[in-house]
């Protein structure tokens, strides 16, 4: 027996001793030798539990270890991350959003701490006769042709469900985008109460588990959606096929964390694990895509209506472009999610390795629908660590017509990434159901930051598109952003990133090998592609 591996249990089983010998001599009181007593029974524990080695070989001293490993995280994040250090986001970035959001200085003194010589560096190219622009107040029409369209702002807030999020958090979100005229997207989990209760806009995101309007079964159900979709709050209506963070992958909420509120905003009973399919019940292949989403506008009242995903194989959703231009049936938007979004908890495998990134999966999106002649019709969102000025820029430029953001504004509401959203543990109140711990999130006042942190990161992003010269965050292209390639070398991102011309599809001038691969095997009729893929030679 190594005498230094149990040296602190002797230590402590000997004062424990000493002290309960000096307390029947009357010298001393009991309660002296109440602490090491219990210790002593702890490294008794110790060493006869079967569970872990290291505290059966190093009693009581080993739970430092456990201890240590649980505050790594923080310790880390407030004493030994630089700046430009942390993940996903950096401290940099997080303390932008905190500083917009209090409506604190956001300027830097003494420049960058970039590496402006590191390859992957960016930069937007400004003019030598830069514009002016009358507001910050970007915006673009979706659902042009519809009876009821939108006028939305370039960036929203992404999607949150009740039940991910504290019903204060959803409050303070709405709120905000009351206030600053944003849309606030509600996530899978229906409208709850507190989506309602300040009168924001509302995206409402309907998945496969049709919360807020199933059957008892599971399928969707016509009535209870006519009674949600119909409200003048709710702006469009979003059908969610995949999301970044668990692309392809279902999802289960534990009977023991349904509330009955959660109960009642989506639809499920009590004391039943509430299952969210990995495949929708509504339809099977990409025309059923589409009727779906044509049934849902006229069930609407005429609102537009789209779709959600985290791009995956490419036939498939060529298959889906293909269905449009058969059926002449055209979504009013698609939002392309990013496989580095999300904020949910999902299995690591998914998180790193499962999903098309965003640049590739929006570049992938806007070329299908620019190739097939259909760009000017239907409008494209984008998600996935969007939160500066910079990032909306470089997003729209490579494609896209507005973004929304999730952790972005987390952070406005006080987030501080402690990536404890999964255990309902939340440090700040926002991510969990714990009464208690939701109480610490003001709402006036985490409202106000969420205007702020919006407010102020488009102003930033109006000041950006005047040094670029431009008339308005939609001119924005490829052309002006400029990526470093190596030590020597920066290329214009329009020459880096693969562009189709408009019809190239229709007049199959594929000019790429991703479309000339598995545009001709994609089919309309079903996900799957019309041959087996063929593997590379």
């Amino acid at each position: 027996m190594k005498i230094s591996r149990y040296l602190s249990f002797w230590i402590v089983l000997l004062l424990a001793l000493a002290l309960a010998a000096g307390a029947v001599a009357g010298k001393i009181a009991w309660w002296w030798a109440v602490v090491p007593s219990l210790l002593s029974a702890l490294g008794i524990w110790d060493m006869n539990q079967r569970s872990h080695a290291i505290l059966r070989n190093y009693p009581l001293m080993g739970h430092f270890r456990f201890l240590f490993e649980m505050i790594r995280p923080e310790m880390r994040q407030y004493f030994f991350e630089s700046d430009n250090d942390g993940a996903p986001f950096t401290r940099k970035e997080r303390s932008l959003v905190y500083q917009r959001a209090k409506g604190e200085v956001d300027s830097r003194p003494f420049g960058t701490e970039l590496d402006v010589k590191m390859r992957g560096y960016e930069w937007v190219g400004h003019s030598l006769s830069p514009t002016i622009i009358a507001s910050h107040d970007f915006r673009v029409t979706v659902g042009a042709e519809r009876a009821q369209p939108y006028s939305m702002s370039v960036f929203n807030v992404s999607a949150m469900s009740f039940g991910a999020l504290s019903a204060n958090a959803i409050r303070a979100l709405n709120r905000g985008a009351k206030k600053g005229g944003f849309a606030h997207d509600t996530g899978e989990g229906s409208i709850s109460p507190y989506h309602r209760e300040f009168g924001g806009d509302l995206l409402w995101q309907i998945a496969s588990g049709y919360f807020g309007c199933r059957n008892g079964d599971g399928s969707f159900n016509e009535e209870k959606f006519v009674a949600q979709a119909t409200s003048p709050q709710v702006k469009m209506i979003t059908v969610k096929l995949s999301q970044g963070a668990k692309p392809g992958h279902g999802g289960v909420l534990p009977a023991a964390k349904i509330t009955p509120e959660i109960s009642a905003t989506r639809g499920v009973p009590m004391g039943v694990d509430c299952i969210s399919p990995a495949t929708h019940s509504s339809f099977s292949n990409p025309i059923g895509l589409l009727e779906f989403i044509q049934k849902l506008r006229t069930l609407s009242g005429d609102k537009p209506v789209g779709f959600k995903l985290c791009v995956g194989h490419p036939w498939e959703f060529f298959g889906i472009v293909k269905a449009m231009l058969q059926t002449g049936i055209l979504p009013d938007f698609i939002v392309v999610d990013g496989s580095e979004g999300g904020t949910g908890a999902a299995p690591l495998e998914f998180v790193d390795h499962v999903g098309m990134p965003l640049q590739e999966g929006l570049l992938l999106v806007h070329n299908a629908l620019v190739g097939a002649g259909l760009r000017d019709r239907i409008k494209i969102g984008a998600s996935g660590k969007v939160i500066t000025a910079f990032d909306l820029a470089r997003t729209l430029a490579i494609g896209a017509d507005w973004c929304n953001s999730a952790r972005g504004f987390m952070f406005s509401l006080g987030c501080i990434q402690s990536q404890s959203c999964h255990t309902d543990r939340c440090p700040t109140g926002v991510a969990t159901q714990d009464v208690g711990r939701q109480k610490a999130l003001v709402v006036p006042d985490k409202a106000e930051r969420v205007y702020r942190f919006h407010e102020s990161t488009l102003h930033a992003l109006q000041e950006l598109v005047q040094a670029a010269g431009l008339p308005h965050a939609s001119a924005l292209r490829a052309h002006h952003i400029v990526r470093r390639t190596s030590d020597h070398e920066v290329k214009l991102m329009s020459d880096l990133l693969s562009y189709l011309q408009p019809g190239d599809l229709l007049n199959q001038n594929y000019r790429y090998p991703v479309f000339a691969k598995y545009w001709p095997i994609s089919r309309a009729e079903s996900f799957h592609p019309a041959e087996p893929i063929q593997a590379a030679a």
